[in-house]
C-alpha cells in the first residue's frame, strides 16, 4: 500500500466500468490463476497497484443486487471448474442497509460511467459459492473509503464484513481476508504515509475474527524508499 501515487481515478484504465444496467470489466480474459499478489482470489478493477491482474470483458449483461444476484458473465471459480457468477457491485452496495448513507451518496461515476469500485472473487468464508470483496475508492486520489465482504446465503448476498474507516483496502490472500490501512502523520505526503497497519482476518464459521496485525513504520528520508520496521501484535483471543 505504500506505493500509492495519489493520482485521480479518472486517469486509470483498470476500473470496473458500471452503469445502472451494465458492468464492463476492462482488460484481458480473466483466468482462475489471476489473483492479487500472493492471494487466491480473482479481482476486477484495482487501485494504483503494480501487480498484474487478469480481467474479463463482459458488456451488456444483466445486473444483480443484494436481493438476488444474476450472472454477469462466467469464468471458472478459483480452484474449481464451476462457473463464476459476477454481480453488479454498485447495485450490491446501494441495496445494502449496512453501507453508510455517506458512501451511498458519494458513490457516483468519476468520469463517464466509471465507478470507483474494485471487486475480488474468492473463497474466504467456507461457502461452496465464491465470496465477494468490494472496495470503494475516492475519485480524487484513489484511496480506499470502504471495504466490504459479501457471502452467498440462500441465493442472496449477505454483508458479513464492513470497514468504513478510511483509508482502507481489503484483499483475499490464501483464504484469509487481509485489510491494509495506511497511517498518515500531519506532514505526510499522500504518496508516503508514515506507516501502515495490515490486519489479517479469518472466518470462524460465524464472522471474521482477527488473526494477526502487523504495524510498519516507514522512513521519510529522501523519496520515501526506506525499509519498514514491522512490529507484530499478537492476535486477539
Amino acid at each position: 500500500m505504500r506505493g500509492l501515487k495519489g493520482q485521480s481515478l479518472s486517469g486509470r484504465s483498470s476500473l470496473v466500468l458500471t452503469s445502472a444496467g451494465t458492468v464492463v470489466l476492462v482488460g484481458t480474459v480473466l483466468f482462475a490463476a489471476g489473483c492479487s499478489a500472493g492471494g487466491t482470489g480473482l479481482r476486477d478493477g484495482g487501485p494504483a497497484r503494480t501487480e498484474s491482474v487478469a480481467r474479463n470483458s463482459q458488456p451488456n449483461q444483466p445486473t444483480a443486487a443484494a436481493s438476488g444476484p444474476a450472472a454477469m458473465g462466467h469464468s471458472p471459480a478459483p480452484g474449481t471448474g464451476t462457473p463464476l457468477k459476477r454481480v453488479d457491485p454498485v447495485a450490491l452496495l446501494k441495496a445494502d442497509p449496512k453501507v453508510s448513507a455517506e458512501i451511498k451518496r458519494d458513490l457516483k461515476p468519476c468520469t463517464g460511467k466509471e465507478y470507483p469500485v474494485d471487486v475480488s472473487y474468492g473463497k474466504i468464508t467456507g461457502s461452496s459459492v465464491v465470496d465477494i470483496v468490494v472496495n470503494v475508492l475516492s475519485c480524487a486520489d484513489a484511496l480506499g473509503r470502504g471495504s466490504y465482504v459479501y457471502r452467498s446465503d440462500g441465493g442472496k448476498y449477505e454483508n458479513v464484513f464492513a470497514d468504513e474507516q478510511p483509508p482502507v483496502y481489503a484483499e483475499i490472500d490464501r483464504g484469509d481476508l487481509v485489510v491494509s490501512k495506511p497511517v498518515y502523520g500531519k506532514s505526510d505526503a499522500l504518496s508516503y504515509p508514515s506507516g501502515e497497519d495490515v490486519i489479517t482476518y479469518r472466518w470462524n464459521g460465524e464472522k471474521f475474527a482477527e488473526q494477526d496485525r502487523v504495524h510498519s513504520e516507514y522512513s521519510n528520508v529522501g523519496d520515501g524508499g526506506g525499509q519498514p520496521a514491522p512490529a507484530v501484535t499478537p492476535p486477539k483471543n
